[in-house]
């Protein structure tokens, strides 16, 4: 029998055909930014929680690279006679391959015993944490070892990082001890139904789905859509399909095309997506988009903001997962007829751009006039925490408020007004702009083309502590980050002159049809 890890054991309870191709054509996936991201971020936490949960630094880490699978299993048999806390240890049974995060040596009336905890790098306990948990804990028991707890310990995004290195609080530990014996029988099951599919010789039929993107992205995505027949109107492309009748619809056998779905299920903003996209006309409701914006009149500045959040803080004051602001665009139109204006802000120091950003904004966004946001709740969000931080500074935190209070989101007056059928049922300002002005893509730039680009492009930039990047690749990277935020500033720029011109009317129906 083949020895199958407990990520393909979870991979074929996503999936039964990832875990085929995971076994047979691994070279067939490719991994988004995002997915290798969110590695990166699991590894962090789970270095993270070394420091946690062995603050003496007297555990056991055994690394399986350096280990190889045999070595790793023989040193786990070794860590445990000497009864210390163990991260990574190894066990195989019953054709089932695992390595437990941390187990912590407990005693009680029973005597020597161990508590498992698996370290998850999200902010709360998803059911397939219990799932992955339920097949470590199967087969460490399986390889004789005697667990009296088993738990989830996640990020608690609610804590503040004190500084000095110190993450005492950046887990919360749950106990799912009860659930992961509910689910024994289950797992035995899981874990042969897998060896089964893994020993088929051909892939499943399974066709793409929610299932593809729910609990993970599949790196398989893009192969396995590449062999489906493709429709012209993709019922993908319906925006915020949330009534359990749509979903349904949705997900029913053969229903490929916006074409399948009953208008009587669409909601008006679906039901416009879906008329122009099939008709091949452009939505533009001219009189709609004047009303929205003679309520902010020039002059005017449109501002966008690029931010950074570690998993694991690295600046004293902030939390896990904190947006934190470390660069900006600022263009400002004084007339409709002029050219306008452009300022910005970038931080590639490493140390906490807050106070610096903060004084720079308040600079750059003078007393007066709308400012434009494509994302008021986020912009918004980001300057509460400004304020937060700098409470003291109490000249400062008003200056920042009345901002705040100036902010104009562009995006739902857009949605409103404008839809062309590009944008594939999208209202991102990288898909508006492509539809509007089509010489301004974002694919022309160098490199950092969005946001998850922008961010490690940062990440990049600031390195680490110890070591830093060369001085010429820091310079590289500031041109290509501030052409990104530049773009999207100007996007909105060209997007408002867009929506105040009357000329462009192709096609306009009535707002509530």
């Amino acid at each position: 029998m083949a020895v199958l890890s407990k990520s393909k054991i979870l991979a074929y309870l996503q999936c039964p055909k990832r875990l085929w191709l995971e076994v047979h054509q691994p070279e067939s996936r490719t991994d988004s930014s995002a997915t290798t991201a969110s590695f990166a971020t699991g590894h962090a936490v789970g270095d993270a929680s070394r420091t946690v949960y062995d603050p003496n630094g007297t555990g056991i880490f055994l690394d399986i690279k350096a280990l190889g699978l045999k070595g790793l299993i023989a040193a786990t048999q070794t860590a445990l006679a000497e009864r210390k806390t163990i991260f990574e240890a190894g066990f195989q049974a019953n054709g089932t391959l695992s390595l437990a995060d941390i187990l912590i040596p407990v005693e009680d009336a029973s005597g020597p015993a161990w508590r498992m905890v698996e370290v998850k790098s999200s902010t709360g306990v998803k059911e397939y944490h219990v799932k992955d948990l339920a097949v470590q804990t199967a087969v460490a028991t399986q390889a004789g070892v005697r667990l009296t707890k088993v738990s989830v310990a996640h990020v608690d995004n609610t804590w503040t990082y004190p500084g000095g290195q110190d993450y005492n609080g950046l887990l919360e530990e749950v106990d799912q001890t009860a659930h992961v014996k509910e689910l024994g029988a289950d797992v035995t099951q899981w874990i042969n139904d897998a060896h089964l599919i893994a020993n088929l010789p051909t892939a499943p039929a399974t066709s793409t789905g929610d299932h593809c993107t729910t609990p993970f992205e599949c790196g398989f995505l893009a192969y396995c859509s590449a062999s489906e027949p493709k429709v012209e109107h993709p019922v993908t492309w319906l925006p915020r399909v949330q009534t359990k009748a749509l979903k349904a619809r949705i997900a029913s056998p053969g229903v490929q095309a916006m074409e399948d779905v009953p208008d009587s299920l669409l909601n008006a903003l679906q039901l416009r997506v879906k008329k122009h996209t099939v008709a091949d006309t452009v939505y533009f409701d001219s009189a709609c988009a004047k009303a929205a914006l003679d309520r902010h009149p020039l002059p005017a500045y449109f501002l966008d903001f690029e931010t950074i959040a570690f998993a694991v803080p690295i600046w004293a004051g902030t939390r896990p997962y904190e947006q934190v602001p470390f660069q900006f665009s600022m263009h400002y139109l004084q007339a409709a007829d002029q050219k306008p204006l452009h300022s910005e802000f970038l931080n590639l120091s490493g140390y906490n751009p807050t106070r610096l950003f903060a004084e720079a904004l308040v600079q750059a966004c003078g007393q007066t006039g709308p400012i434009f946001v494509y994302n008021k709740g986020f912009e918004g969000a980001r300057i509460g925490d400004l304020i937060r931080h700098l409470q003291e500074e109490v000249g400062l935190v008003a200056a920042l408020a009345a901002i705040k209070a100036r902010l104009v989101d562009l995006k739902p007056i857009t949605q409103d007004a404008y839809y062309n059928p590009s944008q594939m049922g999208s209202w991102s300002i990288k898909a508006v702009l492509t539809a509007m002005v089509p010489e301004l893509s974002y694919k022309h730039l160098d490199t950092v083309q969005d946001g998850g680009g922008a961010q490690q492009a940062y990440l990049k930039a600031i390195g680490t502590p110890s070591v830093r990047p060369a001085s010429e690749d820091i310079e590289l990277i500031r041109k290509q980050l501030l052409a990104y935020c530049e773009l999207d500033t100007l996007a909105m720029v060209k997007i408002w002159q867009k929506l105040t011109q009357t000329t462009d009317v192709i096609c306009k129906e009535a707002r509530h049809a």
